[in-house]
C-alpha cells in the first residue's frame, strides 16, 4: 500500500463533523423561524379574504361600517404579520452569525494545520464560510420556509374553483421544470466561471508579489498579456453562465406574469358563466402570486444556493483533510535532545520519499549541521523535525517523546525555527518577536532580541519595537527581517533551535553575530540544527550530516566529515582529469 493511500485512509477515518454540529447548534432558532413562518403564511391569506369580503359583502351591502371594520382588522393583521416577518429575518441573521462564529476559528486553524499539496484553493475557505452566513441571513433563505406553504395556497385556489386550481398547478409545474433545468444546465458553467476567475486572480496576486522581478526583467507586458487572456477567458465564462441563468430567470418571470393573466382570464370566464364571483376571481390571482413567489424567488437567486453548496463542500473537504486534534496529556519541558530513527518522509501530494531511512541524534549543548546540494532534502528534514510534515515511517523523538505526543502549540514553544524564507506578520516588531501573543511581555521580547543580536538594529527603526510592519515589510532589508525572525525563534526560551539557511541574507557582521548566538545557545545546554551549504553557517557545528537525494552520505564529527568530503571531492576531480587526458 502506497504512502498516499495510508495518509488518505487516516484522513477518512478522522472525518470531522464540525459543520453538522454547527448547523445543529441552531436548531432552536430554526424551529422558532418555522413557527413564525406558520403564522406569517397564514396571515398571507388576509389579502385574498379581504378582497372576497369587499367584493362580495361590502359592495353588495354598501355598508361603510363593515368596510371600516374590515379595514381596521386588515391593518392590524398586516402589522402583526410584518412584526413576525421582521422577527424571523432577525433570527436567521443571528443563526448565520452564530454559525460563522462557531466555525471561523476552527476553519482558520484548519487552514494553518492543513498540509499543502498544491490542490487547495488559496485561502478561499473563510470566504466560503461567509458565503454560507450570507445565505442564511438573506431573504431567499426565508423563501425555503415559505415554499412548503405553496400547496396551501394552491388548495385555497381549488376551493374557489377546481379549474382555477388546475391552472395554477400547471403553471407551478412549469416553473419547477424551469428551476430543475436551471440547476442541471448552469451548475457546471458557473463552476467553470469560478475556476477561471480564480486563476486570473491568482496570476495577478503572484505578479504583484514578484513586482520587482516583473519590472526589472522587462516582463510587465508579457505578464499583463497572459493575465489579460486569463481574465478574458474568465469574463467569457461568466457571461456564458450569466446568459444561461438569465434566460431561465427571465423565462420564469415572463411565464409567471402570463400565468397571472391566465388565471384572471379563466376566472373571468367562470364569472361570466355565473360560477364564480368577482371577489373570488381577484382572490385567486392574489393566492397564485403568493403560491408562486417562493418558487420564483428561489429560482432568481439560484446562484446564491449554488455558491453556498460549493462553499459547504469546500469547508467539508478542508475539515476532512485536517483531522481534529485529540486531547493530549501535558508533558513536562523536554530535554534538549533530538533522536531520529529510520525516518522516511514523503512530501504532501507526492508519491516518492524525499528522505529515506535517516538515523541520527543531537545531544544537549551540541550543534548539528545538515549540508548537501540543493534538493538533497535539507528543508524537508527541517519540516519533519518541526512536525509540519508527517513521517511516512520511522520516528522523531524530542526529549524521549515522539513529536505527535506534544500539543502542537506547546511543541512550538520548545522549538525555535528560522525558515529559509522569512515571513513576518502584520503587526509591530515586538508582536512578531512575541509570536503574535495577545499579551506581549516586553522584557522577554527585548531579551530575545538581545540574544539574536538584533536589539541595536531594532532601535534604529522609526518606532523601535513598536514599528508597524505591513504586508510585505518593504522598509526592512532581508538581513533585518532575518534578525527579527531569529529573535522570534529565540523567544520563550526554546530547547531546540532549527535554522534553515540562517545567514542567506546576512553580511559578514551578521554571520558573526549569528555564530555568537549559536555559541551562547549551546553553552546553555540547548541543541541547534542548522541546514546550510555555506561554510560560515556551520562554523559552530560539532557534527555534520551530509545528505544526497534524501539519504545520509556521511554523519560524524565536523572536521572528520569535512576532510572526507574534501578527499572525495579531490578524488572525483582527479578521475575527471584522468578521463579528460584519456580522451
Amino acid at each position: 500500500m502506497g504512502f498516499n493511500t495510508v495518509n488518505q485512509l487516516h484522513v477518512n477515518e478522522s472525518k470531522r463533523h464540525e459543520l453538522i454540529d454547527a448547523r445543529k447548534s441552531g436548531t432552536a432558532l430554526i424551529w422558532a423561524v418555522f413557527l413564525f413562518s406558520i403564522f406569517v403564511n397564514l396571515l398571507m391569506l388576509t389579502g385574498p379574504l379581504f378582497m372576497l369580503q369587499v367584493y362580495d359583502r361590502v359592495l353588495g351591502s354598501r355598508s361603510e361600517e363593515t368596510l371600516a371594520a374590515l379595514f381596521v382588522l386588515v391593518g392590524f393583521l398586516y402589522f402583526f404579520m410584518g412584526l413576525l416577518d421582521y422577527a424571523r429575518g432577525r433570527i436567521m441573521a443571528r443563526y448565520g452569525a452564530n454559525f460563522q462564529t462557531s466555525l471561523d476559528r476552527t476553519i482558520f486553524e484548519a487552514r494553518l494545520s492543513r498540509i499543502p499539496d498544491g490542490s487547495q484553493s488559496k485561502g478561499a475557505e473563510l470566504k466560503d464560510l461567509e458565503s454560507i452566513q450570507t445565505l442564511t441571513a438573506s431573504p431567499v433563505f426565508l423563501a425555503l420556509f415559505d415554499l412548503p406553504w405553496s400547496p396551501l395556497f394552491l388548495f385555497a385556489i381549488f376551493v374557489l374553483h377546481p379549474m382555477l386550481g388546475w391552472t395554477a398547478c400547471a403553471g407551478g409545474a412549469v416553473l419547477v421544470v424551469i428551476a430543475v433545468l436551471n440547476q442541471f444546465l448552469t451548475v457546471r458553467k458557473t463552476q467553470r466561471a469560478n475556476v477561471t476567475s480564480f486563476q486570473a486572480q491568482s496570476l495577478a496576486a503572484q505578479a504583484e508579489h514578484a513586482r520587482d522581478v516583473v519590472q526589472s526583467q522587462g516582463m510587465r507586458h508579457a505578464v499583463s498579456e497572459r493575465w489579460h487572456k486569463k481574465q478574458s477567458a474568465a469574463l467569457d465564462d461568466r457571461i456564458n453562465a450569466a446568459d444561461w441563468v438569465g434566460s431561465f430567470t427571465t423565462s420564469s418571470k415572463a411565464f409567471r406574469l402570463f400565468l397571472q393573466s391566465a388565471i384572471l382570464a379563466v376566472g373571468a370566464y367562470f364569472v361570466l358563466q355565473g360560477e364564480l364571483t368577482g371577489g373570488a376571481m381577484i382572490a385567486a390571482s392574489i393566492l397564485l402570486g403568493r403560491a408562486l413567489a417562493p418558487i420564483e424567488q428561489c429560482l432568481g437567486q439560484w446562484q446564491v444556493f449554488q455558491r453556498s453548496r460549493q462553499a459547504w463542500s469546500s469547508l467539508d473537504a478542508l475539515l476532512s483533510a485536517t483531522p481534529k486534534a485529540k486531547p493530549l496529556t501535558a508533558l513536562p519541558r523536554p530535554k534538549a535532545q533530538i533522536l531520529v530513527r529510520k525516518l522516511v518522509v514523503v512530501p504532501p501530494g507526492g508519491s516518492a520519499p524525499t528522505l529515506k531511512n535517516l538515523n541520527f541524534g543531537v545531544n544537549p549543548g551540541h550543534a548539528l549541521g545538515v549540508i548537501g546540494r540543493s534538493g538533497s532534502g535539507k528543508s524537508s528534514l527541517a519540516k519533519a523535525l518541526l512536525g509540519i510534515w508527517p513521517s511516512a515511517s520511522g520516528e522523531i523523538r524530542l526529549g524521549g517523546a515522539e513529536l505527535d505526543q506534544y500539543d502542537p502549540d506547546k511543541l512550538g514553544q520548545y522549538i525555535g525555527y528560522l525558515p529559509q524564507s522569512v515571513a513576518l506578520l502584520p503587526g509591530t516588531v515586538a508582536e512578531n518577536i512575541a509570536r503574535m501573543s495577545a499579551n506581549v511581555d516586553g522584557d522577554a521580547v527585548v531579551a530575545a532580541a538581545k540574544r539574536a543580536n538584533a536589539h541595536d538594529m531594532i532601535l534604529t527603526l522609526p518606532n523601535g519595537y513598536d514599528t508597524q510592519l505591513d504586508g510585505d515589510q518593504s522598509h526592512l532589508s532581508g538581513g533585518q527581517k532575518q534578525r527579527v525572525a531569529l529573535a522570534r525563534a529565540l523567544f520563550g526560551d526554546p530547547v531546540i533551535l532549527i535554522l534553515d539557511e540562517p545567514n542567506s541574507a546576512l553580511d559578514a557582521e551578521g554571520s558573526q553575530a549569528l555564530n555568537q548566538t549559536i555559541r551562547e545557545f549551546k553553552t546553555e545546554g540547548k541543541a541547534v540544527i542548522i541546514m546550510s551549504h555555506r561554510p560560515q553557517a556551520i562554523a559552530e557545528c560539532d557534527t555534520l550530516l551530509v545528505l544526497d537525494q534524501g539519504t545520509v552520505v556521511s554523519f560524524g564529527p565536523r572536521d572528520e566529515v569535512m576532510k572526507a568530503q574534501l578527499k572525495n571531492a579531490d578524488q572525483i576531480k582527479r578521475n575527471l582529469n584522468a578521463q579528460a587526458v584519456a580522451k
